[in-house]
């Protein structure tokens, strides 16, 4: 039996199915509903399938693997998976740590075996493989690595091309690279050889915006199949198209993309618990049945309680959805008004500037995204602000009554030899203090989805995701009232990604974040400090698309050339270095709008706090709260206008 996806809702007509290395030359076509029909060869073939359908011919999948049972141990990590991959699919792999996604990505590529199903690759399929973790050793160069993945080894100019545009040196030695380079030498490994077939784990991880949205680019333009594992959402939105979800087992496959995979799954999970609530409640009225007065009947009712007994064992089967990830961040004691402020400070590494004299605050409260290609120096301003090292010029005031807990990016903080166990309670014992209170480890680690067996594994044997969890659970068990996290984001599944984000946005100390996942920052950042390279730090206000908005709308202005003559009649001639003389006035009038917009909400805000109000004038008291609103609204406006001219000021005055 062979099952093809076709994108089709409607009830399907007949087709006829040729299979071309059939000696029958026909396969029997069964009619199916919305993406799936089933044909089965005659001949046993099913191989190189030709299907013609309302008279076009439909590509089979290029590669297709069914029925897939793996388990390690007594873990069932899944049971009858299947994938199956066409030409110009975008599917993407979504699904909880630990839930088999990268086994069955391997299984997909040949890697390993599972217990039992098939797998198949029509034949001259070219499948390239990106793991989570890239090994590049064993080769001199970084060339020659990627020179693995060409079908001819005398293109070799496709590798240099591929690396230049990935800024990576072909010369360079596998062995030097750092996280990012690595990934990026990788990714160059699997797209040089121009595959059918791209099967990528984690791409996106260590890889800094710019080349993110350069991949983004790249595998839009790519006219094979692409199956992917990431956690960056804003990745998967813009790329995919089909989505296949591993739960508990079960491999369940949506055709849209990524972008309408969060409302399904809720709807799913919300029909599941309405089933159980169902089935709970015939287990409990069939077991009151049982228990009263069937002596009488004992041998009429006894298919009844075999009955019973099924519902009980079918309950007892399923496999209930899996606890979140409880995290918690307390802050200690408050601190000052002023956390950081960097005056003047700047740095250079054998004699290359990072940073430029440089000058920044950080007030109580203050969510800051650190964004900027790798290399730009964002792990070097963290470590000057944090006093881990001495800046070459300039200098670093700290706040009073600071309490900071620093996660670090390179997790230098594990020991790879100690347990888990140690890892958390390093003075001895059974119990972790977490903020302020004894808690037993392993209840601890449970919130963080650790096995109990894993308190006594090394820390060297954890996953990249939950050497993460374990570096938060260290670090969000201490009382602070400032948290500096260095690409906290790296190697966790969406749903730990969530309540990182509702954590930071409950913690009531300041957060200062480097992160490259763009949704994340969108969630948790209220400013962004931008390191672009030239060693200065711009800083924006809001999330990452708002700097994105607001980058946009700068160097649209820097870069406008000045029309030379007299300015045509629908534009009017603005002298260098000013605002137009509209922009001009506006600008002006704002602070003054601005000021009677907090009068008027401070007026309304006293009127309704009146307990008397809605009784004496119920309509006036909604009118009033409905005019709070849209002050809100027209106040968020008038601030976002003011900063967009105050930006437009500040470049033309420098150009």
């Amino acid at each position: 039996m062979y099952l093809i996806h076709l994108c089709v809702s409607a009830v399907m007509s007949k087709m006829i199915v040729v299979c071309v290395a059939c000696p029958f030359g026909f396969c029997l076509v069964v009619e199916g509903e919305d993406a799936a029909v089933a044909v089965s060869c005659r001949g046993g073939y099913c191989r190189a399938l030709q299907i013609t359908w309302k008279g076009e011919t439909v590509a089979p999948p290029l590669m297709h693997v069914r029925g897939l049972s793996l388990r390690f141990g007594s873990k069932v990590l899944f049971d009858g998976a299947e994938l199956a991959v066409s030409r110009g699919d975008r599917i993407c792999l979504v699904g909880r740590n630990g839930t088999g996604r990268s086994t069955l990505l391997k299984v997909a590529a040949g890697l390993i075996s599972a217990d039992s199903g098939e797998r198949f690759v029509q034949p001259g399929v070219r499948l390239a493989y990106l793991p989570q973790d890239p090994v590049l050793s064993g080769h001199a160069t970084v060339g020659e690595a990627v020179a693995e993945g060409l079908v001819d080894a005398s293109e070799t100019y496709r590798v240099e091309a591929l690396l230049g545009e990935l800024g990576v040196s072909p010369e360079a030695a596998p062995g030097a690279l750092s996280g990012g380079e690595s990934r990026r030498a990788a990714l160059a490994r699997a797209l040089v050889g121009d595959p059918d077939i791209l099967l990528l784990d984690e791409p996106t991880n260590h890889l800094d915006l710019p080349t993110i949205e350069w991949l983004e680019d790249r595998l839009s333009s790519f006219t094979g199949g692409v199956v992917a594992i990431s956690h960056d959402r804003a990745f998967l939105s813009r790329l995919t198209r089909q989505t296949v979800w591993l739960d508990r087992g079960v491999a369940r496959r949506l055709d849209k993309g990524f972008a309408d995979f969060e409302a399904w799954a809720d709807g799913v999970l919300e029909q599941e618990a309405a089933e159980r609530s169902r089935l709970d409640k015939k287990i409990a009225e069939e077991t009151l049945w049982s228990r009263q007065g069937i002596s009488a009947r004992r041998k009429r009712n006894q298919g009844r309680l075999r009955a019973l007994a099924d519902l009980r064992q079918d309950r007892a089967e399923q496999r209930e959805r899996l606890g979140g990830v409880k995290l918690t961040a307390e802050s200690g004691s408050i601190s000052g008004k002023l956390v950081l402020e960097a005056e003047g400070i700047a740095y250079a590494w054998q004699g290359v500037p990072v940073l430029l004299p440089t000058s920044l605050k950080v007030l109580r409260g203050d969510r800051v995204g650190v964004v900027g290609a790798n290399g730009a120096g964002k792990s070097t301003l963290l470590k000057i602000l944090m006093g881990k090292l001495e800046p070459d010029t300039g200098s670093v005031r700290i706040g009073t009554n600071l309490t900071t807990v620093y996660l670090d990016q390179g997790r230098e903080t594990l020991n790879d030899t100690a347990t888990v166990w140690d890892t958390l309670c390093p003075e001895g014992g059974d119990q972790v203090m977490v903020r302020g209170r004894p808690r037993h480890v392993v209840s601890y680690m449970r919130d963080f989805l650790f096995d109990d067996a894993q308190a006594r594994s090394p820390v060297g044997s954890l996953s990249g995701g939950e050497r993460n969890r374990l570096l938060l659970a260290i670090a969000l068990a201490k009382p602070s009232n400032l948290l500096v996290l260095d690409e906290p984001t790296n190697d966790l599944d969406m749903e730990t990604l969530d309540l990182l984000q509702e954590t930071l946005g409950d913690y009531d100390g300041t957060v200062l974040v480097v992160s490259h996942d763009r949704d994340f920052l969108d969630r948790v950042a209220t400013s962004i400090w931008a390191l672009e390279g030239d060693g200065l730090v711009g800083e924006y206000v809001g999330g990452y698309r708002d700097y994105r908005r607001q980058r946009t709308a700068v160097t649209s202005v820097v870069s406008a050339k000045p029309v030379k003559g007299k300015a045509g009649r629908g534009e009017p001639s603005r002298k260098a270095g000013k605002l137009s003389y509209k922009d001009q006035r506006e600008w002006e009038g704002l602070p003054a709008r601005l000021a009677a917009l907090d009068a008027e909400q401070e007026a309304l805000e006293e009127r309704m706090s009146d307990a008397g109000f809605f009784g004496r004038d119920p309509q006036a008291f909604q009118a009033a709260t409905a005019r709070l609103g849209a002050i809100a609204a027209e106040r968020a406006e008038a601030e976002d206008r003011w900063l967009e001219l105050e930006l437009l000021r500040d470049e033309l005055a420098k150009s």
